[in-house]
């Protein structure tokens, strides 16, 4: 077996052909310094006692015709032998010190040994090298539950809701008088009658489309992250119409809806009991709780309906395109329910319908880019006066949620697959 001088273990070794037909020792500027050869490998020299002349003669004719593959095979990723290697020091010939040192950490007792860059290497009987390296690592976006943080968000979601049906209650006072004040002039309420029963459907729609949207969310993979945009986004909005219908009061826009009667009275009491009948029919008119007027800028029908297609659209498997024009004709069916009932004045639709598809579109573009989550001289986003609640929910959010979907209770059992989790 022949071995190479340690300076060349560290070179970039070239093929190279043998002195014989005019080849250069030197290829890519590389240079073979010397070929020692080990004693007792019978056919290379004859005894200990020959001259080091003769040895030397023997092998640079070896290696003039040692192959590209040859060389190769002589790299020191090699383990030492057990046994009477030529690496191991203190031989006859001046063996060279082993580079297991040099290469080599830790070496255990089977075989096995450990290198600097954390790849396993293994020595077969054979002489083969098997090296293991280590798995790249990979960055994936993260996606924490956080479930504590969704339940804030739902609190937070109550206590605007009830601020909405809080205004709500003292509006009413302030609503003008029907017997002079007839409804504002409108485009579209002029020019179509009323229809009564209407304005039912479209919460019957309403319902329908909040039940679509509950199974998106139920399951959905990363449903609490989900829950809370949803919770959060729909608490702005309750919380910007609570306060655009307090300040401004106008007429009632149907002459036939039922409207209970003012008592000239703002009490505690009075505002409270309002407050309950109103929390408890959901801000619908078809459980006949609602029965008290002034809530027209902006309609909060066409807040859940527009918010109900955005969902479903955004979070529903792509593949799934008619369930996304069932909702979207749901959705706009809904609120020209609402116009033809006379229960909201144009105005108020075409205002909801911006300020809810404006709030989705600029939350989600912040939760999806990474770099729109903290501030910056050219994130004008981020000066929205709700960012630090944005940035409080979004901050460990990774990326933008992927459209995968899970059973989301832990029976029975063969409901939950090798791959659970399926992409659109």
């Amino acid at each position: 077996m022949m071995v190479l001088d340690p300076k060349i273990a560290h070179n970039d070794y070239g093929s190279f052909q043998s002195p014989g037909v005019g080849a250069s020792a030197h290829h890519r500027g590389v240079e073979i310094a010397s070929v020692a050869l080990p004693p007792g490998d019978a056919g290379l020299h004859g005894h200990e006692g020959d001259g080091e002349g003769e040895g030397d003669a023997e092998g640079a004719r070896l290696a003039g015709d040692m192959t590209q593959s040859d060389l190769y095979q002589r790299q020191p990723l090699l383990p030492p032998s057990a046994k009477n290697d030529t690496w191991a020091g203190g031989t006859k010939s001046g063996g060279l010190h082993s580079p297991t040192r040099e290469y080599y950490d830790d070496t255990s007792g089977d075989g096995l040994a450990i290198h600097r860059n954390g790849g396993l290497v293994s020595s077969t009987s054979n002489g083969m090298v098997q090296i293991d390296m280590p798995a790249p690592l990979r960055e994936e976006p993260r996606f924490p539950k956080e479930k504590w943080k969704t339940f804030v968000a739902f609190l937070i979601l109550v206590i605007n809701f009830l601020i909405t049906v809080t205004s709500l209650a003292m509006v009413h006072e302030r609503v003008p008088d029907r017997e002079k004040y007839g409804p504002l002039p409108d485009i579209f309420l002029d020019n179509v009658p009323a229809i009564d029963w209407a304005l039912s459907v479209s919460e019957v729609l309403i319902v329908i489309s909040v039940y679509a949207v509950l199974i998106v969310l139920v399951f959905h993979k990363h449903r609490f992250i989900v829950m809370r945009r949803v919770f959060v986004i729909l608490a702005l909005l309750y919380l910007m119409r609570s306060i655009t219908m307090f300040v401004t009061v106008l007429p009632v826009a149907s002459v036939t809806y039922y409207c209970s009667p003012k008592l000239n009275s703002t009490s505690t009491a009075v505002v409270v009991q309002r407050m309950w009948q109103l929390f408890q029919g959901f801000g619908l008119s078809i459980n006949g709780k609602h029965t008290y007027c002034g809530d027209y800028i902006y309609s909060g029908h066409t807040v859940m309906l527009t918010m109900s297609y955005l969902i479903i659209a955004e979070y529903s498997p792509k593949r799934c395109f008619p369930v996304h024009w069932v909702s979207w004709i749901v959705s706009v069916s809904g609120v020209i329910l609402v116009l033809v009932a006379h229960g909201h004045y144009t105005v108020d639709v075409i205002i909801a319908y911006y300020a809810t598809t404006t709030l989705f579109w600029i939350y989600h573009t912040l939760a999806n880019n990474p770099t729109l989550k903290q501030h910056g001289p050219n994130n004008f986003l981020a000066r929205c006066w709700w960012f630090p609640l944005f940035q409080y929910f979004e901050q460990n959010v990774g990326g933008p949620v992927p459209r995968q979907y899970e059973w989301p209770l832990p029976w029975p059992r063969w409901c939950h697959g090798k791959h659970p989790n399926r992409n659109s």
